[in-house]
């Protein structure tokens, strides 16, 4: 049976039907981040639904125990693992780095965050200068920015010519298969965060006494050029998401969520065991016998708090 057609309702004046799509507009984006959010995507995702402090340091806790256990792993075994930490501006690189290494050894766990080159670097093969730092046996090194600034900053802001980026693009992937081929565990990070999200942390730089340090002239010439760097990274990805060194993204406008994730797939991409430990017996502690406390005038620190 066919179903009957509902009566026609009289049309509302044009000025009412403008105010209800504008409201409905409104009700169909609301929807639209909520659903957003329920996708973990990150530009729905509102504060509320950012991981609590008292949940992320619990979590990382635990976390913090592996690494530490992969650390051990690392020296015995003699492994070489380097990890490749790039993104855009404020993307989270810099916390990452400090959650992943703040309870391991910096003798095992190298963090490398190059200046600018100098005149000498500059008149090297421009890998030269990365590829003393790659690790040794025993060793885990981090690189807080790497050799991709040719693909990333140095193109967008015109510091490298297009021929040496795109000879750059064909080199780098021979380069990353002789390093695994070598044994090296190599693990590429791409932080991304959204538009909103960049421009909020850089404002709160710009406001906060602690933070000021950070925002920097590249920034703000940066800031104005999203989708140079979209491109760049494309460009990037398209020649250099191997099989053999393949990119991992992580969204980061979580920053706690962000860091959490990134270090659960470090330790789920880098063999290792738990190796067992001997029960801790302290000596004990020896006599005073004929020791005095000296008579020095101590300049001690003032107790102001």
């Amino acid at each position: 049976m066919k179903r009957s057609k509902p009566e026609s309702t009289p049309s509302a004046p044009r000025g009412a039907r403008a105010k209800r799509g504008a409201a409905q507009a409104k009700v169909e984006s609301a929807a639209s981040k909520r659903a957003s959010a329920k996708r973990g995507e990150p530009n729905g995702k509102p504060e509320s639904t950012r991981m609590k402090r008292s949940e992320y340091e619990e979590r990382l806790e635990r976390l913090h125990v592996e690494l530490v256990k992969l650390q051990q792993w690392v020296v015995a075994q003699g492994l070489k693992v380097c990890i490749v930490f790039e993104g855009r501006d404020t993307a989270g690189k810099g916390g990452t780095i400090k959650a992943i290494t703040e309870r391991v050894s910096p003798r095992v766990f190298r963090v490398v965050a190059l200046p600018a080159p100098s005149d000498r670097e500059r008149s090297q093969m421009y890998i030269q200068r990365y590829v003393r730092y790659l690790p040794a046996a025993g060793e885990i090194v981090i690189f807080d920015r790497s050799w991709y600034n040719r693909a990333g900053v140095e193109r967008v802001m015109g510091f490298a010519t297009e021929n040496k980026v795109r000879t750059f693009l064909q080199i780098v992937p021979l380069m990353e298969k002789t390093m695994v081929k070598s044994g090296v565990i190599l693990l590429k990070y791409w932080l991304e965060v959204s538009q909103e999200e960049q421009e909020r942390r850089l404002k709160e730089r710009a406001n906060d006494g602690r933070k000021i340090w950070k925002l920097t002239p590249m920034d703000l010439k940066s800031y104005s050029r999203w989708y140079d760097y979209s491109r760049a990274r494309d460009d990037m990805f398209a020649a250099t998401d191997t099989p053999q060194a393949p990119w991992y993204v992580a969204r980061t406008d979580d920053k706690r969520r962000g860091r959490l994730n990134i270090i659960q797939h470090l330790l789920d991409h880098v063999p290792y065991e738990e190796l067992p430990r001997k029960k801790v017996n302290f000596p004990r502690r020896q006599k005073r016998g004929n020791y005095t406390e000296p008579d020095h005038p101590y300049k001690y620190v003032e107790e102001r708090y």
